[in-house]
C-alpha cells in the first residue's frame, strides 16, 4: 500500500475519493434492459439470460422448483449447514430485539396517538452470481423479511449454488427464480408472467445492477439504498497487530479489483509493518489477483493525532470501519460516519459478514454519512394511528380551527367546526 505522510486537509477529498462510476455511461446500456422487461416480460428475461449469463431458462425454466430447495440440503457439508444456522439464529436474535412494541401516547387529554410496524407486503431479493455464491446475504435479507411477516418474499439469483437455496428455505423465502443482472431488477420491480411485482428490492450487485435498482427507484420500486463497491477503513495504532490488520484489509480487497480498503494510523512503525505482512499474505490467497488491484488502488494514511484519524474517518464514512486501538470502544463513540464499526483487535470484519448478528448490507461510497445499514426496520412501514374523544376535540379543536383559518383552508375548519357544533 502506498504510505501517505501528513497529509495536508485540503488534500484529504481527493485521497479519500472514491473511483466515480459514469453513470451517463451506464444507465443508456441497462435503461432498453428494463424495457425489454417490461414491455416482453417472460420471453425477454429468456432471451436476456442467454445472452448476458449463458443460462437456458426456456429448457429449466425461470422459477427453481420445490423439490430442487429441498434437494441442496444434502449437496452440503453437515459443517456447512451448522454454520449457516447459527449465523441464522445469531442474526434472527440481533434483529428480533429491533422489534418495538405499541407505545400509545396521550399528547393532550382526550388526544391519543401511535405507530404500529406493519411488513411490507412483497419484497424482492437479489443474491448477484459473480465470483462467490453470497449464500450469506440470503441470511442478511431473508431474516428481517421473515422477521417483519413481509407476505411475499422473492429472490432473484443467477447463481444455482446449493447453500444459496438452503438458505432461502432456512428464511421463508417464498419464489425463487433463476434470474441475474438488471433484467432480474426489472422482473422484480414491473412483473412479468412468471414473476411477481415486489414493492421493494433489496441486495447488492454490479454497476448493472445498481444503475437498475436506481432506475426503477426513479419510477416508483423502493430499494434497500443506493450501493458501489464494498470498502474497509481502519484505524490502528500501536496496539494493533500487523498480522491481523493486513488480514481484514485482504478480506475486503479480495471482494473484487475496484473494493476499497483505507488504513489510517498516528504510528509510522505499524503502518510499514502492515505493508511488510501484507505482501506475505496476499501471496497465499486463491483470489490474489483480485485482491492485490484492490490493495495497489488503495492507501495508508499517517496523521498525526487520533483527533486527526478520527476526523478524517468521519469525512470518508466508511461501510465498514474496524477500530484497532486503545480504548476502541471510546473512539467509537466519536464516529457519526460509518455502516458498522468493529472494536479491537478479536473484531473481524468477517465476523459481520457471516454471523456475529448484525446486518452486512451497509451503505458505501459515503452513503454512510446519511443511510443507515439494513435492519427490521427496513422491511416494515410505520403507520401512524390517532384516536380523538368527544372532549379531546373540543380541546383540540379550537387549535385545529385557528391554524386552518389562518391557511385560508375553510373545508379543513369546517371538518372540525361541524363536530364541535354537534357537542354542543
Amino acid at each position: 500500500m502506498q504510505i501517505i505522510p501528513f497529509p495536508d486537509r485540503a488534500e484529504w477529498p481527493r485521497l479519500l475519493a472514491r473511483p466515480t462510476q459514469s453513470s451517463a455511461q451506464i444507465e443508456p446500456v441497462v435503461a432498453p434492459i428494463l424495457a425489454q422487461v417490461r414491455e416482453r416480460g417472460d420471453v425477454a428475461l429468456i432471451e436476456l439470460a442467454a445472452r448476458f449469463d449463458q443460462i437456458d431458462l426456456s429448457a429449466t425454466g425461470l422459477a427453481v422448483s420445490a423439490d430442487e430447495l429441498d434437494a441442496a440440503e444434502a449437496q452440503l457439508s453437515d459443517d456447512l449447514k451448522a454454520a449457516i444456522r447459527q449465523a441464522y439464529q445469531n442474526i434472527r436474535t440481533f434483529h428480533e430485539a429491533q422489534k418495538q412494541p405499541i407505545e400509545k401516547i396521550e399528547t393532550m387529554p382526550g388526544v391519543t396517538c401511535w405507530r404500529r410496524s406493519v411488513g411490507i407486503d412483497k419484497v424482492g431479493i437479489y443474491i448477484p452470481g459473480g465470483t462467490a455464491p453470497l449464500f450469506s446475504t440470503v441470511l442478511m435479507l431473508g431474516v428481517p423479511a421473515q422477521l417483519a411477516g413481509c407476505r411475499e418474499v422473492v429472490l432473484c439469483s443467477p447463481s444455482n449454488h446449493p447453500a444459496i437455496y438452503f438458505a432461502a428455505k432456512l428464511v421463508g423465502v417464498t419464489k425463487v427464480f433463476r434470474l441475474g443482472g438488471a433484467q432480474a431488477i426489472a422482473a422484480m420491480a414491473y412483473g412479468t408472467e412468471s414473476v411477481p411485482q415486489v414493492y421493494k428490492i433489496f441486495g447488492p450487485g454490479n454497476q448493472f445492477v445498481t444503475a437498475a435498482k436506481m432506475l426503477v427507484a426513479k419510477e416508483g420500486t423502493a430499494i434497500d439504498m443506493p450501493a458501489g463497491p464494498s470498502e474497509v477503513a481502519i484505524y490502528a495504532d500501536d496496539t494493533a497487530v500487523p498480522a491481523f490488520v493486513a488480514a481484514d484489509l485482504l478480506s475486503q480487497a479480495e471482494h473484487g479489483a475496484d473494493s476499497q480498503v483505507l488504513l489510517v494510523s498516528t504510528s509510522k512503525k505499524l503502518l510499514s509493518a502492515v505493508n511488510l505482512v501484507l505482501d506475505t499474505q496476499l501471496s497465499r490467497l486463491p483470489r490474489r489477483d483480485l485482491a492485490a488491484k484492490a490493495i495497489g488502488n488503495s492507501k495508508a494514511i499517517l496523521v498525526d493525532t487520533s483527533a486527526d484519524a478520527v476526523e478524517l474517518l468521519n469525512q470518508y464514512a466508511a461501510e465498514h470501519l474496524i477500530l484497532s486501538v486503545a480504548e476502541a470502544e471510546t473512539v467509537a463513540e466519536q464516529i457519526t460516519n460509518a455502516g458498522s464499526i468493529f472494536l479491537g483487535n478479536y473484531t473481524p470484519e468477517s465476523a459481520g459478514d457471516y454471523a456475529s448478528g448484525t446486518n452486512h448490507t451497509l451503505p458505501t461510497n459515503g452513503f454512510a454519512r446519511a443511510y443507515s445499514g439494513v435492519s427490521l426496520d427496513s422491511f416494515v412501514k410505520k403507520i401512524t394511528v390517532q384516536s380523538i374523544t368527544p372532549q379531546g376535540l373540543q380541546g383540540l379543536g379550537p387549535v385545529v380551527e385557528a391554524m386552518a383559518e389562518a391557511e385560508s383552508l375553510d373545508a379543513h375548519k369546517r371538518a372540525v367546526s361541524i363536530r364541535l357544533a354537534s357537542l354542543m
